[in-house]
């Protein structure tokens, strides 16, 4: 007798002796087509019907097989005959499948199954397996008969259903909010399982009209209103009430519904939401709280409110508004009443703002700033109006709150910080900022439309000696007549320009000869010797000028203003007092660069740098507070070195970087020796050049050594001129800066005021501090334009929330004309010249007490 453990199977799912009525009445067809096998090609019909066949006996020889079974089994016959089940079932169905075969074999019962088929190429497939025994007269099974249906499809899509049902239960149960269905007429029929977790109670117990029970005493009314509203006209709802919660408070929820309806237009059922709104009232609630405590303050601090309710229509102006726009307090409160008091040329601001706004351009603050005419005095004033557009939970507009300041002192002190960035302050020239940009316009102009450019830069000679001898006083007079002159004699065609010190220059874009501009430059020497009378004094006034030609002596404005260097370097050497223009042997002074680069490099080499550290002074306690890192170099026998001596180095980027290098590396390590020794010697800054910023790694090199030293960042200030902003990389400046900013390294801005960064810099970069420059504090004292200077940077750099720090201070007087403006920090000879690093704790135990004078 054949068992199964010798090979043959069938599989069913349940030990179950009944078969189903359709799986019988194929096993008797199969019975009788094997009687007639031999005039009816059953194996053939079974497999165009996709049906295999397979028949073996107790020896698992193959009395019968079709091709559609082969097929399935993915075996010919002789493959199949003595094959075992092993071979032929995936081994995960295996155990079940000879389980549920023992048994049937007992009786010889049929029985069916699902299980996979495994093919020798791996590839396996379900399928629907019927198993017969053929028995003897004495009842016993002789051989098997199995008969296979592919159901791969259909098992597939009973796993996608499952998935699908899944993912449904799964969408409905972990929605943050609860659905829920009605009836037509309104009846709850069906509410999310999130419904127990809002409220405490079975979903069932919402069913029909009992979720109302739920509801807050006193929005079941309303509610139940909307509803009915809602039903009898068949449009949706959205009302918003108050729920049960399980700890026994209400929290607010927003309940949208819709209806389904047939072709006809009737209700089929409704379909809706219930959201948790609970912490948005609340916000609103505050939001209410807020405005009040904001009038209150705005009251105070002299705010003009203009309140607008997009919802009613209606405008509210405070008494400040109106006292600011010199109007009666009975002046109603409309748009022409206002854009009538704005300058003509600027009501496009105003009127441009009103529309974006009411249309919503989705920004939800708004900001501007115009002229306006006062109605009572008709003076002109500059107001700031700023605001911000509040919408519904629809997103429809609700509510524009807007507030106004009367800026105009303080337009005022931005002008003469404007001016001050593009413009040197003693002479009323341009600075080298926007000598900078008239050059690179003018060499492009020449490129586009022809005619010459010519560069001349122009030293003052003497200047040194006059104001030693006379006085800065009188130094400053030879540059502001050397200004005068030069402009006079070249005209408005030509810009000229304060560099810095006692350097200045020219550019003079020419369709005519070279020759005929350099007769005017030499022209405008002549004047600047011309006498000058001075305090009752004859001053000496004389400059040396170097110029070169664009295109002959370079294509780039780099390429100009190194022709022009070398030519003015001849000219101070050989021809004061003259105009040189460039010429090729005039390079020997690349010898010198050369010679400070190779200096550069020993220093770097053999770790000769040594950083001196400079007192900066708070004045309101006179203590020190930090210091300003200096570099200095070692030389074998003359000792410290300024930085001049090796200047060209830092225009050199790799030597640049290798000196920032080892002074940061000697920074951090005086800083961390002073922590273990518990001084406490406030911030040290260290001044970045601009070629540091064109280094990817800058954040990550210095904050990384502060950290492996253990060094706290804000220990550091980084010091950065303002070419930083506007030169090359500047992209990466705001990036890098913010980068230390968060870190909490301090951002100071270096000579402020002699370069040429605007305000927009000063919002747009995470400055600090803000350093006056030493220009501005040498004539404080005497010069009322410098002092105006320093008081309106000092004003403007605390209302920005910024420190102030002035250097270069000298004498005492100074000291206390800034204590007197505001400033907070002092750095200058007058507080202590800058030492090595064993010089700081004593310099740490000094007080500077500065005080008013008068």
């Amino acid at each position: 007798m054949e068992r199964w453990e010798d090979g043959d199977f069938g599989h069913d799912t349940a030990d179950v002796d009944d078969t189903p009525e359709e799986t019988q009445a194929i096993r008797n067809a199969v019975a009788r087509a094997l009687a007639l096998d031999r005039e009816l090609p059953l194996a053939a019909v079974l497999s165009r019907a996709r049906i295999g066949l397979l028949h073996r006996d107790r020896q698992r020889r193959v009395v019968a097989v079709n091709d559609r079974f082969c097929e399935l089994a993915g075996r010919d016959a002789a493959a199949l005959s003595g094959l075992a089940v092993e071979a032929l079932l995936h081994p995960d169905d295996l155990s079940m499948v000879t389980a549920l075969y023992a048994r049937h074999q007992i009786r010889s019962t049929p029985f069916e199954v699902e299980a996979r088929f495994v093919r020798p190429n791996g590839s396996s497939l379900w399928c629907d397996i019927n198993v017969s025994f053929v028995c003897d007269a004495a009842g016993v099974a002789v051989s098997t008969i199995t008969i296979a249906q592919d159901i791969s499809a259909r098992r597939a899509a009973e796993e996608r259903m499952r998935e699908s049902e899944e993912h449904y239960r799964h969408t409905v149960e972990l929605n943050p909010q609860i659905t829920w269905t009605a009836g037509p007429g309104g009846q709850i029929e069906s509410v999310s399982s999130r419904w127990e977790t809002v409220t405490g109670g079975k979903p069932s117990e919402a069913l029909g009209a009992r979720w109302l029970v739920a509801l807050h005493p006193e929005d079941r009314t309303p509610t139940e209103a909307a509803w009915r509203k809602a039903i009898a006209s068949g449009a949706p709802v959205d009302i918003e009430y108050r729920l049960r919660s399980p700890e026994g408070d209400f929290r607010w929820f927003r309940s949208r519904a819709a209806a389904r309806c047939d072709a006809a237009g009737a209700t089929i059922r409704w379909y809706g939401t219930l959201e948790d709104i609970h912490d948005r009232k609340l916000a609103e609630r505050a939001l209410r709280d807020s405005e009040k405590r904001f009038r209150l303050a705005a009251h105070a601090a002299g705010l003009g409110i203009w309140d607008y309710n997009a919802l009613t229509g209606t405008r509210e102006w405070s008494d400040e508004l109106k006292a600011m726009l010199g109007l009666p307090l009975e002046t109603p409160a409309a748009v022409a009443i206002a854009l009538a008091r704005v300058v003509p040329a600027d009501r496009h601001r105003l009127q441009a703002l009103i529309a974006a706004v009411e249309a919503g351009d989705g920004n939800h603050r708004f900001e501007t700033t115009l002229r306006i005419l006062r109605a009572d005095t008709g003076a002109e004033r500059w107001i700031k109006t700023g605001g911000w557009r509040i919408e519904a939970p629809s997103g429809r507009l609700s509510r524009v709150l807007v507030t106004t300041r009367d800026v105009t002192e303080e337009r005022t002190a931005q002008e003469r910080i404007r001016f001050a960035a593009h413009h040197d302050s003693l002479t009323g020239l341009p600075n080298r900022a926007t000598f900078n940009e008239r050059l690179e316009t003018a060499i492009a102009n020449s490129r586009h439309h022809g005619g010459g450019v010519a560069l001349v830069l122009i030293d003052v000679d003497h200047l040194k000696e006059t104001n030693d001898t006379v006085g800065h006083d009188a130094g400053d007079a030879v540059l502001r007549a050397l200004g005068e002159r030069v402009h006079g004699v070249l005209g408005d065609g030509c810009m000229v320009a304060r560099l810095g010190g006692d350097e200045f220059a020219a550019v003079i874009e020419s369709p005519g000869e070279a020759a005929a501009e350099v007769a005017r430059v030499r022209a405008a020497l002549a004047a600047v010797r011309e006498p000058l009378s001075y305090d009752g004094r004859i001053l000496d006034c004389q400059a040396t000028a170097g110029g070169s030609l664009f295109p002959a002596h370079g294509a780039t404005a780099t390429e100009l203003l190194k022709a022009a260097d070398i030519a003015l370097y001849a000219a101070k050497a050989n021809s004061r007092g003259e105009l040189l223009m460039f010429e090729p042997p005039m390079r020997a002074d690349l010898q010198r660069r050369s010679s400070m680069l190779s200096i550069a490099r020993d220093i770097i080499r053999d770790d000769r740098i040594l950083p001196y550290y400079q007192p900066k002074i708070a004045f309101a306690s006179g203590t020190v507070c930090g210091f300003e890192a200096l570099l200095r170099w070692h030389h074998p026998t003359y000792g410290a070195q300024l930085p001049a001596t090796i200047a060209a180095a830092f225009e050199d980027y790799d030597l640049a970087q290798g000196l920032s290098e080892r002074m940061l590396g000697a920074i951090v390590g005086d800083m961390r020796r002073w922590l273990d020794a518990g001084l406490d010697f406030g911030r040290i800054a260290f001044n970045l050049s601009p070629a540091e910023f064109r280094r990817d790694d800058l954040t990550d090199r210095i904050l990384g050594r502060l950290a492996r030293a253990g060094v706290p960042a804000d220990r550091l200030e980084l010091e950065v001129t303002e070419t930083v902003f506007v030169g090359r990389g500047a992209e990466c400046v705001a990036t890098m800066l913010e980068t230390f900013h968060r870190a909490g390294v301090h951002i100071a801005l270096d000579d402020f005021g002699t370069g040429y960064a605007s305000l927009t810099h000063l919002k747009a970069f995470p400055v600090d501090t803000i350093k006056i420059d030493r220009s501005f504090i040498n004539h404080l004292d005497r010069d009322a334009g410098d002092a105006a200077i320093v008081d309106a940077v000092v004003a403007l750099g605390h209302r920005l929330g910024m420190t102030v720090v002035a250097e270069g201070i000298e004498t005492e007087a100074q000291a206390h004309h800034l204590l007197a403006l505001g400033c907070d920090i002092g750095q200058g000879f007058w507080f202590g010249h800058s030492g090595p690093a064993d010089t700081v704790p004593s310099v740490l135990a000094r007080r500077h007490l500065v005080r008013v004078a008068g």
